[in-house]
């Protein structure tokens, strides 16, 4: 389980899982009402020393990556009511951008964020 990876496989794994919820949520307010207190509680009962505060507000900032579907956020369903591209454009974009977007929480979660003691 979670307990058997160290924090930043935890960070790597529950970001990833967040990610791909997310594409049933069709606000990132919502899903983090939902989520956040699962997330604190599951945080909580990890073994290891690292910040626990630390890393929910970095997975709550991974809880606003809804680029892959026009539902996951009201700014991409006026992105598409402009016409000038399909859903399936959009979400051809929206899976390369979250995954560059992913990629990047990683390096940050490796290097930066470790260097303040967040992860």
């Amino acid at each position: 389980g979670l307990d058997q990876v160290g924090p930043l496989g935890v960070f790597a794994i529950l970001g990833a899982f967040l990610i791909v919820i997310h594409l049933g949520f069709a606000s990132a307010t919502a899903l983090t009402s939902a989520l956040l207190p699962i997330l604190i509680a599951v945080l909580q009962t990890l073994p290891g020393e690292f910040s626990r505060l630390g890393m929910t507000m970095l997975l709550g900032f991974v809880m606003s990556y809804g680029f892959i579907l026009p539902i996951n956020a009201p700014q991409n369903m006026v992105c598409l009511g402009t016409g000038t591209f399909t859903a399936r454009q959009f979400a051809k974009v929206g899976v390369l951008v979250t995954l560059v977007g992913y990629l990047l929480m990683l390096v940050f979660a490796v290097t930066y964020w470790s260097w303040l003691g967040w992860v």
